[in-house]
């Protein structure tokens, strides 16, 4: 089997109020690639506290650095985006930018990709600095992912991953706003591995995925690779009809026989119960017309500020890449 040459390496971070953590990030990634030719694609994601200034400084220092500006705050994985879009190498690498993600493992990815490999994924082998409600949700939504879907999420898998040009092409062609990159990216197929590696605590600063997000997070990864609520939520009225009908012959005949007992508690708690199982049902059905909603409006992903040492760049998808290309 040939061994692939990598000419140039595009590394992906968003960064979203990460002052503290992204010149550090920086001189980790230097120090890791030391003779591998690369770029570091920066987006910042709308943020307040100053890590644009600190991306620009590190963009004049070093055009191997390229930073996209997104106008405001797009979430993460439209972040993530907007950095692969801008992506040029032939082989890219996808990881956060707080330092959870050690930039040390992205050699071994390289390795694993030059043997073949079109999609390494990273493996969490343990979560440093994560509380034990933020590790048993992760199980739990592993396990819900994969019985509600057909795709091989490899559990305590994220977003930390290297794609080569052919993947991320494909991948790229998906344009929904409901992403789950970490989904789409094993979805695409091609030949996949993993590496294992220890997740560090955060450098500094603390988490933005607040439970609020985590839960919309999980829905929009749900609802992308699965209709089985769908289907549960038209299985559950079955089972509540076909209860309802074995009940009607019931309480006729207990009238007949004189044994029929009125209870006003009892109908008072079938109806919350029906009236409950009707509003979840609607709000499943509501989750998916809401996310069809927001496709067919068809409005950008995300919408570019400026971007810094991209003077001839060539956006993949122009509309979403509004904004200026200034130097």
């Amino acid at each position: 089997m040939s061994t692939r040459k990598l000419s140039l390496l595009s590394v992906v971070a968003p960064v979203y109020n990460e002052v503290d953590s992204v010149a550090v990030l920086y001189e980790r990634l230097c120090a890791a690639l030391t003779g591998i030719p690369f770029e570091l694609v920066l987006v910042d994601d709308g943020s307040s506290d100053g890590s644009a200034d600190k991306l620009e400084a590190l963009a004049a220092d070093d055009p191997r650095v390229k930073v996209v500006l997104l106008s405001r705050n797009f979430g993460h994985q439209m972040a993530l985006t907007a950095g692969l879009d801008h992506a040029r190498g032939d082989a890219i690498v996808m990881m956060d930018g707080d330092l959870q993600d050690p930039p040390e493992i992205i050699p071994q990815m390289i390795e694993n990709w030059s043997e073949g490999s079109d999609v390494v994924y990273a493996v969490r082998e343990t979560r440093e600095g994560e509380s034990f409600f933020k590790l048993a949700t992760a199980r739990w939504f592993y396990k819900i992912f994969d019985w509600l879907t057909t795709v091989p999420l490899r559990h305590n898998s994220g977003d930390f991953r290297l794609l080569d040009r052919v993947a991320l092409d494909a991948l790229l062609t998906m344009r929904e706003r409901s992403r789950f990159l970490r989904g789409m990216t094993v979805w695409v197929g091609f030949t996949q591995s993993a590496v294992l590696y220890h997740r560090d605590p955060r450098h500094a600063g603390s988490t933005k995925y607040t439970l609020a997000k985590m839960m919309r997070f999980s829905l929009d990864a749900i609802s992308s690779f699965s209709d089985r609520p769908l289907q549960l939520a038209t299985l559950l009225g079955f089972a509540i009809s076909g209860l309802a009908l074995i009940a009607i012959p019931v309480v006729v005949v207990l009238k007949i026989i004189g044994s029929y007992l009125p209870g006003f508690s009892t109908v008072e708690v079938t109806i919350l119960l029906l009236g409950g199982i009707q509003l979840i049902t609607i709000g499943i059905f509501g989750e998916y017309v809401g996310r069809i909603y927001d496709e067919v409006k068809g409005r950008p992903l995300y919408v570019v500020r400026a971007r810094r040492n991209m003077p001839d760049v060539v956006v993949r998808r122009d509309v979403e890449a509004i904004g200026s290309s200034a130097d």
